[in-house]
């Protein structure tokens, strides 16, 4: 039985496409949006209490958000990102994730 060849590697080669395993250790990031709704002692207080942040970086994090309009807040698999989401989603901020770049 012959095993199909990953395309644009010379014939005969070992050369082996990307896993999805290999894909899944891609880095992805929590971002926290901007939001009318709450305050900024409220996310400060969010980020010291689910991520365990210190207070002064809580503080960077929400000020940023406040200006920027979004900040990254926590990386890692994109499993770890979707539980962050869950729980910031939870408490109420607008939360999503993406692809490290």
């Amino acid at each position: 039985m012959a095993f199909p060849q990953t395309p644009g590697a010379p014939a005969g080669s070992t050369a082996v496409a990307e896993r999805p395993a290999e894909q899944a250790l891609t880095p992805w990031v929590t971002l926290v949006w901007d939001d009318p709704v709450n305050l900024m002692t409220y996310v400060t207080h969010v980020f010291v209490t689910y991520f365990h942040y210190p207070k002064g970086k809580a503080e960077r994090l929400m000020m940023q958000v406040h200006t920027q309009g979004k900040a990254v807040v926590n990386s890692g698999t994109r499993e770890e990102m979707e539980r962050d989401v869950a729980a910031l989603q939870g408490y109420g901020l607008w939360a999503t994730l993406e692809r490290s770049e």
